[in-house]
């Protein structure tokens, strides 16, 4: 059973950076899966992100958070990092990791106060 679990997120001023991660256990195979992230704030649908690719290079990012937001993967470790800079407070969701878009982790709150 593939299980993602996220932490880092919080409450952070607009200009400010946040680094979230997301552990996964229960996936033999994490270093060939494509992961992700994804959000979703009040009252609107869940958004991607940004994905990443198994060799590591390979990656997508919204337009929205270009050149923001950097995401990355450790696969000794299992872990997927979602870099965040100059947050905005349009940021401000709930983020979802994302393994091959089946599953999703329970998700952490991110806030940015303007």
């Amino acid at each position: 059973q593939v299980q993602l679990v996220e932490s880092g997120g919080g409450l952070v001023q607009a200009g400010g950076s946040l680094r979230l991660s997301c552990a996964a256990s229960g996936s033999i195979y994490f270093s060939l899966y494509l992961m992700g992230w994804y959000r979703q704030a009040p009252g609107k649908e869940r958004e991607l992100v940004a994905r990443i690719r198994a060799g590591g290079t390979d990656k997508n990012n919204a337009d929205s958070v270009k050149g923001r937001f950097t995401i990355s993967r450790d696969n000794n470790k299992k872990t997927v990092y979602l870099d965040m800079a100059g947050l905005i407070p349009e940021d401000t969701a709930v983020y979802y990791c994302n393994d091959r878009d089946i599953y999703f982790g329970q998700g952490t709150h991110v806030t940015v106060s303007s």
